[in-house]
């Protein structure tokens, strides 16, 4: 009976992979976490307590149909099990090992709220996924029919590589345009090894590539090509461009630098590239102090990199405590692991040196009344002000829209942030035959909610499609 395969949380406890030792892992960008073996990954799953109202499922941005795989790699149908994780999502080993379980399904796993520890519903994600590959699963893209329709979409981020894969598989022409040389965006340049290898990256984007789409890399939309180039050449139009530009620090000066800088050129190194700012130090960590700051994901990936890279110290301010920081807690555990020092309740203030940073002026600070967000706005403490010696300072503030108006049309609508305006469900904005999906609609966000706006937006593409020839059927 297939029930007796699950409902196993009362006699089998949660059991993650293996975790590398801290000093072994951080000797190199590898991923730290082993993959399940096959009998581990069907015990782990057979703890699912097959809800009546999932709320695994409800909290996941994609909606996948976690219990149902779940219960399918209980029985040993892996094949099947992986099909179905595949018909919601279309990066599922990319999302098994990135996603922040702890605060999406995982977080919100029925088992878990009953205290028994949660279904490691990610790491059973990605062992499916990275088992697919292995034997063969995941098929070519073959559409049953090529199509004339052309589209464009400008980014190659996980929005941008979602929408293609919808788009290709419907027949329809795609074009993508990224001002990178690879495609990936974030997921290429932006996210370490250590937590997602680039092979797995680029297998899925060879997958796209062999089925038709053509990526035109080097490309910088607005310079190398024009708005009005890329309207009259195709069908209709994406623009998932992330957001890329940098909350500054209030600071210049040799050694202090922008995060997504540092993460490019500790990722392009990995590829083999001439990268001229590592190989000065201007990028590199290496015999250096480190501080960070910040308390986001991003925060955690520069630590964990200069770790690596063999800093003397590392040390991660951020001006609330660690109850009320955003980024993952799971990331954070990984990164005192390997030596990281958190300094909770303290800002920079500004910076010591002539030339070249020496140190960082810290305000320590305390937790107020709460802001409109809720949580609780941090006030400065007077006189506690002390100084951290630094020779790197990475700045990991966040990123925001650059400016989409002057790089497209200045008829493009967008909010006051700078993201652009488009419709929740269809992703359509104010102009016709041009959609928008991703970070550049809702914000630096994570990359499971890109891989949803891509998809949707690819529907509502295809359906745009289709109005000319309703219209005149009629």
């Amino acid at each position: 009976m297939a029930a007796e395969k699950m409902l196993k949380f009362v006699s089998l406890h949660k059991e993650t992979p293996e975790k590398r030792q801290a000093q072994a892992r951080t000797a190199d960008f590898d991923e730290i976490y082993r993959g399940y073996a096959a009998a581990k990954a069907e015990e782990q799953s057979s703890r699912c307590s097959q809800c009546g109202v999932p709320y695994c499922q409800s909290h996941c941005p994609l909606h996948n149909n976690i219990p149902d795989w779940l219960r399918l790699t209980a029985e040993g149908r892996l094949e099947e099990a992986y099909e179905l994780s595949q018909a919601t999502n279309t990066f599922p080993e990319i999302c098994g090992r990135i996603c922040p379980q702890d605060r999406l399904c995982e977080g919100n796993c029925v088992i878990e709220q009953s205290g028994h520890g949660t279904v490691t519903i990610g790491s059973v994600e990605k062992y499916l996924t990275d088992k697919a590959w292995e034997m063969g699963w995941v098929k070519p893209i073959k559409p049953a029919a090529k199509r004339t329709e052309s589209i464009g979409i400008i980014g190659a981020g996980p929005a941008g590589l979602a929408a293609a894969d919808v788009l290709v598989r419907a027949g329809v022409q795609v074009t993508v345009y990224d001002r990178y040389d690879r495609a990936g965006g974030l997921m290429t340049y932006g996210i370490p090894g250590f937590k997602l290898e680039k092979p797995v990256v680029m297998q899925r984007i060879k997958q796209l590539e062999d089925a038709g789409v053509k990526f035109v890399a080097n490309c910088n939309v607005g310079v190398d090509v024009s708005y009005a180039d890329l309207r009259a050449k195709h069908g209709a139009v994406l623009i998932a461009t992330g957001v890329y530009k940098a909350r500054d620090l209030d600071g210049v000066g040799a050694g202090i630098v922008k995060a997504l800088d540092y993460l490019t050129a500790s990722n392009r190194k990995s590829f083999g590239d001439a990268v001229p700012d590592f190989d000065s130090g201007t990028l590199n960590a290496a015999g250096k102090r480190v501080v960070v700051i910040g308390g986001g994901d991003t925060a955690m990936d520069c630590v964990r990199t200069a770790v690596r890279q063999g800093a003397t110290s590392v040390k991660c301010l951020y001006r609330r405590d660690r109850a009320n920081m955003p980024g993952s807690q799971r990331e954070t555990q990984n990164a005192e692991e390997e030596g990281v020092e958190f300094v909770w309740l303290s800002a920079p203030k500004g910076f010591e040196g002539v030339g070249r940073v020496t140190g960082v002026v810290v305000q320590k600070m305390r937790l107020g009344a709460p802001d409109a967000s809720g949580r609780q706005s941090p006030e400065v403490i007077e006189g506690a002000d002390y100084i951290e010696p630094s020779d790197l300072v990475i700045g990991a503030l966040g990123f925001e829209p650059e400016d989409i108006k002057a790089m497209l049309t200045a008829d493009l609508g967008t909010t006051r942030w700078g993201t652009v305006k488009a419709d929740f469900r269809s992703h359509a904005t104010n102009m016709d035959g041009v959609f928008a999906a991703g970070d550049i609609v809702r914000g630096a966000s994570l990359v499971v909610w890109a891989i949803r706006d891509g998809r949707e937006a690819a529907d509502a593409i295809l359906a745009y499609l289709a109005k000319p020839a309703a219209v005149a059927a009629e």
